[in-house]
C-alpha cells in the first residue's frame, strides 16, 4: 500500500465563541471523489464513501479524530504533533466537507498563530491504499483505502518538501505485527532535511534517489 496525501487550500478559518471562550475551527472541503485531482488521483465515490463512514464511526464519533501540522513522514498520527481535531465530516455531493477544532496543544498554539497572522494554510489528507492507473493516466485508489486522518494542516511545500513528499508516496507500507511499517525512507528523508541550499540539495538529489532506489 501507498502513502497518499491530497492537498486542499481553500478552506476557512473561523472564530465561533461559546460561554465566553473563543474557539478556532478549521472548515472546508477535505476530501473529493469521482473527480480527477491536480496529483492525477481520483477516489470512486463509493470507496470514499465507506471509508469516511468507517472513520468518522470509529474516530470522528469517539473524539479520536485528530491532525497534525506539517507534513508527517507515514501515516501514524504522532500525538507530540497533534494541533486539532476533526469534529465533523459530511458528505456534500461529491465532496466531503470537513470541521476541525484547533486544540490548546503546542502545535495547536502555533498553528493559531500562523492564522491570526494571516500565513495561508490548507489541509491535506493522509491515508494508504493501492493505485491503479488507467489508459488515460489516472491513478484509481484501490477498495483497500484507509484514511490516517482526514486533515492535516500545511503550507505551501518548498521544494525539498516535495522531494521527499514524492519519495514517501512512492514507499511501500506494509502490516507488521499490526502495526504500519515503512519498508526505507526515513534515512533518506533526514539526509535531504540536513541540505540546507538549493544548491546543496540539487548536488546532492541524485545521489540521495539513487541510494533510496538501491535499498528498495
Amino acid at each position: 500500500m501507498k502513502l497518499i496525501r491530497e492537498e486542499i487550500e481553500s478552506v476557512d478559518f473561523i472564530v465561533e465563541e461559546r460561554n465566553g471562550k473563543k474557539h478556532m475551527y478549521i472548515e472546508g472541503v477535505f476530501l473529493q471523489g469521482d473527480i480527477k485531482n491536480r496529483n492525477g488521483r481520483m477516489y470512486p465515490m463509493e470507496c470514499l464513501r465507506r471509508e469516511v463512514q468507517r472513520y468518522s464511526e470509529n474516530h470522528v464519533n469517539s473524539g479520536r479524530a485528530l491532525g497534525e501540522l506539517g507534513h508527517p513522514e507515514g501515516p501514524t498520527v504522532n500525538l507530540d504533533r497533534v494541533s486539532h481535531k476533526i469534529v465533523s465530516l459530511k458528505e456534500n455531493g461529491t465532496n466531503f466537507i470537513g470541521k476541525a477544532k484547533i486544540l490548546s496543544t503546542p502545535m495547536g498554539k502555533i498553528a493559531e498563530s500562523l492564522i491570526s497572522e494571516g500565513v495561508k494554510l490548507g489541509v491535506s489528507s493522509r491515508g494508504i491504499g493501492s493505485l491503479k492507473q488507467t489508459r488515460e493516466g489516472v491513478n484509481i485508489v484501490g477498495d483497500d483505502f484507509m484514511l490516517s486522518t482526514a486533515a492535516d494542516i500545511v503550507a505551501d511545500p518548498s521544494a525539498p518538501d516535495a522531494f521527499v513528499e514524492g519519495i514517501m508516496e512512492g514507499k511501500n507500507w506494509v502490516w507488521d505485527g499490526g502495526i504500519l511499517r515503512e519498508q526505507q525512507a526515513t534515512k533518506t528523508y533526514k539526509q535531504i532535511n540536513t541540505l540546507v541550499t538549493q544548491k546543496q540539495l540539487d548536488e546532492q538529489k541524485l545521489n540521495l534517489f539513487n541510494n533510496f532506489l538501491n535499498t528498495l
